[in-house]
């Protein structure tokens, strides 16, 4: 099949709209010790400055990934685009945190719209080789971004205000929806008119909400029982158990994920549209596939929350600084597209995958063993640079193999699938890496201060919730107020930083040997792949 030019610069435009909502998941990450400045916010509400967006969209994708298949998925990607425009000005504009979580909220139902269109326009209309060039750009684009983020949210914040940092994403915005509307054809599965499988769709927000609020606020709430004062609080109403909420949510999580199943199950059976097209689960490629990328996005990008505020409140750079140190992220994953472009032809795409996984391992661990109080950025980039080149090379190539055998009628279905195992791997990877942080760090600090025998117990417990509470932040004005106290906590923030760093890496070790179940990735695999879909795909395949 050739692939008409315009085909090419529609892929511009959808790579940029991929950026754009990277972009926005990273940019923060520099920008939040401003905004824990200005707003005042608790360590536990930085998570939710990350998760709220991060959680929404991996709740969605399934639900507009199918919705896009139906009505269009041009037209979903240009109202994706424009509901997370408008998010970003109520970010820009947030007086309280409170406020901006909530618009981080809306800015995630964007977001959910233009990911899983993006790849099922390139599944639609793309073939063959031009389909895994295709899906190389778009992951180049992402492992990219993922840097690039940082340091344009540095250059802002350093030089505005982290405002800027989402404001940015007008301008980008405009330019993206134009793009769209003169390059990209509207596709859509035109002969499928059944109505919308609504009661899997809450069922699945049901499973990831609950799940990642249970990790999140373990620490708060307590893990089984209420912690004294730190009841949940809505408004005037007050958890009035002494069961925390905690396990209570993770039972909602498990209740409704067992739910999810029997409803699809037996919607099909009843020859009824379900939300996810359970029978893509008969093919080796994409079940395997979603496993392991669920496992491996877990360790990826827990660690890019923890890496920048180790950056600005133990080495004492500046958010442009930090923005600097992480570009190195930037040149690893371009230096993995133009390998893996230059290798594809000898090497499989599963063995790219596992070399990148390997990579990431070994960058994740030794940040983990450079890390300290006195390091510079010197001890980390090249580990930077060496994860960049494993996050290049295992992002675009495991997506092609997930979606490599996926009918194009059910590419929506398929795409959103892919990138909500991403997405919710995402937001457990910051769930449960940010809870190593600040409860290895809390731990650390209040070991530490024990051993300055002029520090009561009343100021060591002050001082443990203070930095912990303000994710690092407290760090530089304790040091101006008492050396001793400002090395320990430096210390210990570093320890907790080390600590996720090393839970990252056990993450991803545990992904590539998830890759084990794709095969040896040699063709007799893919065409064993092929025959065990199932006849039901495989006639679905001529569709």
């Amino acid at each position: 099949m050739t692939i008409a030019p315009n085909k090419w610069l529609s892929l511009v435009f959808i790579s940029v709209a991929v950026s754009l909502i990277i972009v926005d998941s990273t940019i923060v990450n520099v920008a939040i010790p401003s905004i824990v400045d200005e707003l005042a916010i608790s360590s536990t509400q930085v998570q939710w400055v990350q998760e709220s967006y991060t959680l929404v969209f991996a709740a969605l994708l399934l639900v507009f990934g199918t919705l896009s298949d139906r009505y269009g998925r041009r037209l979903m990607l240009l109202v994706g685009i424009a509901v997370f425009v408008v998010a970003s000005v109520l970010i820009a504009l947030a007086p309280t945190g409170d406020l901006l979580i909530g618009a981080r909220v809306i800015q995630g139902v964007g977001g959910a719209m233009v990911l899983p269109t993006t790849l099922s326009l390139i599944n639609a209309g793309f073939r063959g080789r031009e389909r895994g060039i295709a899906f190389a750009v778009w992951g180049s684009t992402i492992g990219g971004m993922v840097a690039l983020g940082p340091l344009l949210g540095g250059w802002l914040t350093t030089y505005f205000s982290w405002r800027w940092a989402f404001g940015i994403n007008i301008p980008l915005g405009l330019i993206v929806a134009v793009g769209v509307l003169l390059t990209v054809a509207e596709s859509r599965d035109a002969h499928d008119g059944r109505r919308i499988d609504v009661v899997g769709a809450v069922l699945s927000v049901l499973a990831s909400a609950g799940l990642v609020f249970g990790l999140i606020e373990g620490r708060t709430y307590g893990w089984w029982l209420s912690e004294g004062e730190r009841r949940l609080t809505i408004g005037d109403w007050t958890w009035p158990f002494g069961l925390s909420p905690v396990p209570v949510s993770f039972a909602v999580a498990a209740l409704s994920t067992a739910l999810f199943i029997w409803w699809g199950v037996r919607r099909a059976r009843r020859g009824q549209p379900t939300l996810l097209a359970l029978s893509l689960f008969a093919i080796p490629s994409f079940r395997n596939g979603n496993i392991a990328a669920l496992i491996v996005s877990l360790g990826e990008f827990g660690i890019v929350l923890s890496l920048p505020l180790w950056l600005q409140n133990v080495v004492g750079y500046d958010a442009l600084q930090t923005g600097f140190v992480l570009l190195a992220l930037a040149g690893g994953s371009f230096a993995a597209s133009g390998f893996s472009a230059a290798v594809s032809s000898r090497v499989t795409p599963i063995m790219l995958v596992r070399a990148g996984i390997a990579a990431e391992i070994v960058g994740v661990a030794g940040l983990g063993l450079a890390i300290s109080a006195t390091a510079s950025w010197l001890q980390v980039v090249p580990f930077l640079f060496l994860y960049g080149i494993g996050l290049g090379l295992a992002t675009a190539q495991l997506t092609g193999v997930v979606l490599k055998d996926v009918p194009v009628s059910f590419s929506g279905q398929g795409s959103g699938t892919q990138s909500t195992a991403r997405q919710i791997g995402s937001a457990l990877g910051i769930a449960v890496l940010g809870t190593v942080l600040f409860t290895s760090t809390g731990a650390a600090l209040d070991t530490r201060l024990a051993d300055i025998p002029t520090l009561p117990d009343s100021a060591r417990t002050q001082i443990v919730d203070a930095v912990v509470t303000s994710a690092g932040g407290a760090i530089p004005a304790l040091a101006a107020r008492d050396a001793a106290v400002g090395a320990a906590a430096r210390e210990a923030f570093s320890d907790g930083t080390r600590a996720s760093a090393f839970a990252a890496a056990g993450f991803l070790a545990l992904g590539l040997i998830a890759t084990l179940r794709l095969g040896s990735g040699s063709r007799r695999d893919d065409e064993r792949s092929d025959a065990e879909a199932g006849p039901d795909l495989a006639e679905t395949q001529d569709v």
